[in-house]
């Protein structure tokens, strides 16, 4: 039986957490040539309605890939073909250095593919919360599995 077969919709799993650090944000934007005043300018965004800069939203959702690819078993990694898409990208909430930010994700819907290369895409309802169990980010990635 492969991977994809042993998959079911409704199956949850929860990563472990990490917390966004000033140098992550400030890397980030180095990398991304990101640098607008909500990610850099502390005395701006002192007066604004969040209080103080966030993390660039797509720093959260990198990290989000990347606490999940921690999570996953070999044999998960082996049967993982690609990311095929993404759908329903939201930022439901502001992240902040000093948070600490884990993920969520329910298994909403399989399909079966008639790629002899693959097994079929799995869409997972994902939800990246904070310490405070808040949901930050949400999103439905479509995974293509062997």
């Amino acid at each position: 039986m492969s991977y994809y077969e042993r998959i079911s919709v409704g199956d949850t799993t929860a990563t472990g957490g990490r917390t966004v650090t000033e140098a992550d944000i400030v890397n980030f934007a180095g990398v991304s040539g990101d640098f607008n005043h909500l990610h850099t300018d502390a005395e701006a965004m002192a007066d604004s309605p969040f209080g103080q800069r966030i993390a660039h939203g797509a720093l959260v959702f990198a990290m989000m890939t990347g606490l999940q690819w921690q999570r996953r078993s070999v044999e998960e990694r082996e049967a993982l073909v690609a990311f095929y898409g993404l759908d329903k990208l939201r930022f439901t909430a502001p992240t902040f250095a000093g948070d600490t930010i884990h993920v969520e994700t329910t298994v909403a819907e399989k399909t079966p593919s008639d790629d002899s290369d693959a097994s079929g895409t799995v869409r997972y309802e994902t939800r990246v919360k904070n310490q405070d169990d808040e949901t930050v980010l949400y999103c439905e990635p479509v995974l293509l599995y062997r």
